[in-house]
């Protein structure tokens, strides 16, 4: 059998028509056509009044957190059981960041942020809440405390376009959101990452700082530093053709993961991530926790059959990087860490690829 990837790109069709296009009009640098249409379907779809294409996720939290006058001294609270992506923006600004534990959700606490809240040194200005693995984090008791508090809300939403709380998009909760188009996510542009807000004036100030800071002049002249943020019209019409096969993305996700929950529920050692009440996540990829194997042992068996597979982010508190950091933690996305693993869940596997990777898991198990 041919190699089973983690989340391969899956392309619509379209692409190759709509970048033809691009070429046609030598509009292939920063900004065009399709950069104002992927924009604004991703503003139609998440219901987001307004949305900002960039080079990466990570640059939308960079702007995110300079809009929101984020600052050397500052502190910024975030989940810790993510990927570095999402709070190395923290750094860029000189802020401190820091870490808040998971819950039985695997996202973040609302019980440990409040906690992280009361005992941080000085008030926080803001934090970035990550939806990990497509799975909406308990965004309505996140979002009420960060209001209470007055704390900035900033939702990591690069893994989890589609995913809803209470019929609400993901990314739209918050004061900003940020989605990723990487090449393993839902939608994949190769690269890029759109910032979404419903503040007009926060995202007119992204989109200065995002194209170097240049004043409305006939010459170019900065009076603040700018960076070189923003996504090519050539990706952007990869981003609208993958927009129209969205949501047949998300049904694919969910069915691969209910092929493999059939596949491996009679397996004890087995558990799946859970999704919360009220919720449905676009399952970006099925992940599961192993009750005695070591994951590693499983990877490296089905790695030995062509099949690829990755162990759950290792946490930020526990990274060399931020030995020295706060950290609100009671051991939970440690013991995930250490005992789970992402399955192959790109949305082009066939029923007969999930069953297959499905009994290579039980040979290695049983």
């Amino acid at each position: 059998m041919k190699k089973i990837f983690l989340s391969p790109p899956h392309m619509s069709g379209k692409e190759q028509e709509y970048i033809a296009k691009v070429f046609e009009s030598n509009y292939i640098a920063p900004l065009g056509e399709f950069v104002d249409r992927f924009e604004e379907s991703i503003s139609n779809y998440t219901g987001s009044k307004y949305a900002l294409a960039l080079s990466s996720a990570t640059a939308g939290l960079h702007l995110a957190l300079r809009v929101l006058g984020v600052a050397q001294g500052d502190i910024v609270l975030a989940s810790s059981f993510t990927f570095i992506g999402s709070v190395s923006a923290i750094l860029y600004q000189n802020a401190t960041p820091v870490f808040i534990d998971s819950d039985e959700s695997w996202n973040l606490s609302p019980k440990l942020l409040k906690e992280a809240i009361t005992k941080s040194p000085k008030k926080p200005k803001a934090l970035i809440v990550t939806h990990l693995y497509g799975q909406m984090a308990k965004i309505d008791e996140i979002a009420q405390i960060c209001k209470d508090e007055g704390i900035y809300l900033i939702e990591d939403s690069a893994e989890s376009l589609g995913a809803t709380f209470e019929d609400k998009q993901s990314g739209t909760f918050g004061d900003m959101g940020v989605f990723s188009f990487n090449g393993n996510k839902i939608l994949s542009t190769s690269g890029g990452g759109m910032l979404v807000s419903h503040n007009k004036e926060w995202i007119d100030k992204a989109r200065f700082l995002s194209t170097q800071a240049k004043e409305d002049r006939a010459y170019y002249e900065h009076k603040e530093v700018g960076y070189n943020y923003r996504m090519s019209n050539v990706l952007a019409a990869i981003g609208v053709a993958q927009m129209e096969v969205l949501e047949d993305r998300v049904k694919r996700r969910r069915a691969i993961y209910e092929i493999y929950k059939q596949e491996l529920s009679g397996i004890d050692e087995i558990s799946f991530m859970p999704e919360i009440d009220n919720s449905k996540g676009n399952r970006w990829l099925t992940t599961i926790t192993l009750k005695d194997t070591n994951p590693y042992k499983v990877m490296d068996f089905l790695a030995s059959h062509h099949i690829e597979s990755r162990l759950l982010w290792k946490p930020m508190h526990l990274q060399p990087l931020f030995e020295d950091t706060l950290s609100f933690s009671d051991g939970t996305s440690q013991g995930l860490f250490e005992s789970g693993l992402c399955l192959p869940s790109g949305s082009s596997m066939s029923d007969e690829e999930i069953k297959y990777v499905s009994q290579k898991i039980k040979e290695v198990l049983i």
